[in-house]
């Protein structure tokens, strides 16, 4: 079986297996972070998907460990879809694997290859192709969480965009939908905010991209990202699960966490924006 290596372990998060571990613990207690470690339960199973950045776990770990205390509180899902962007410009537009695992120091996690191979059969956009997730981190980064979750009983499918248009993203959001009814199968949508501006400009372009995604508005949100108004890298992974909570009469997203970097360097001439929101039906 086809084994895809960690490419920034040891540089986005620890490449042991006892101080990953530790470090993942340490983004649930931190200051910024959920407080503490959550346990996992039996839950409602209500997650539509989740929005988590993907920088290293120094920067953006407490954000992301409160999107997964709250998986951690819904029950184990049936599988997990990882959208994330394309920053290597490799590979083709939209890049998914249908099968082999990946590793990270935490052990292996499987592929989902019935559910991968769905969604790249039924959409014409979606390819096959691993030399987009060779050297991408945006997916990779995820998985240490979730395999602290879940252990190795968790599958996923790995879909990475570099093509973010709107009409993209309904496309891929279609196909997802199409296999996945009767399933509860959560998506992460992997993004950080702003980048490289001063603090208070980043939260205030932040504001605008956060508040369209509380009222699920896919098209304005994808324009703040097509245009550079908001420098989001992973605004086609949002809309993507955005466009999917259009479809639950009930979808309720919430915005349980934004910082930044400067709040980790206390130095806000220069940061990164991250948020962690959730999608969940009522």
């Amino acid at each position: 079986m086809k084994v895809r290596r960690p490419h920034v372990a040891n540089a986005f998060y620890e490449g042991g297996k006892t101080e990953l571990q530790d470090q993942i613990v340490n983004c649930f207690t931190h200051k910024l972070g959920p407080g503490k470690v959550p346990n996992l339960v039996h839950g409602p199973k209500k997650i539509i998907g989740v929005v988590v950045p993907h920088a290293g776990y120094m920067y953006s770990g407490p954000v992301a460990a409160h999107s997964y205390a709250q998986l951690a509180a819904d029950g184990v899902p049936d599988s997990i879809v990882i959208l994330g962007p394309n920053h290597t410009g490799l590979g083709s537009g939209v890049s998914i694997m249908t099968k082999g695992e990946w590793e990270t120091p935490l052990g292996t996690i499987s592929i989902d290859n019935i559910l991968a191979d769905q969604i790249r059969t039924t959409s014409s956009i979606v390819d096959e192709d691993e030399t987009a997730h060779l050297s991408e981190h945006s997916i990779e980064v995820q998985l240490p969480f979730l395999q602290y979750l879940y252990g190795s009983q968790i599958r996923f499918v790995p879909i990475c965009m570099m093509m973010q248009d709107l009409q993209t993203c309904r496309e891929i959001a279609r196909s997802i939908a199409e296999h996945t009814k009767g399933k509860y199968v959560v998506i992460v949508a992997s993004s950080d905010f702003t980048h490289y501006e001063p603090g208070q400009v980043a939260a205030r372009k932040d504001k605008s991209a956060i508040d369209a995604i509380l009222q699920i508005d896919s098209h304005k949100l994808n324009g703040l990202g097509e245009d550079g108004h908001v420098t989001m890298c992973g605004y086609g992974p949002i809309t993507v699960l955005m466009e999917l909570a259009r479809l639950e009469a009930s979808a309720q997203p919430r915005l349980l966490a934004y910082h930044n970097s400067g709040d980790i360097t206390n130095d806000p001439s220069s940061v990164v924006g991250y948020a962690a929101i959730l999608f969940a039906r009522s």
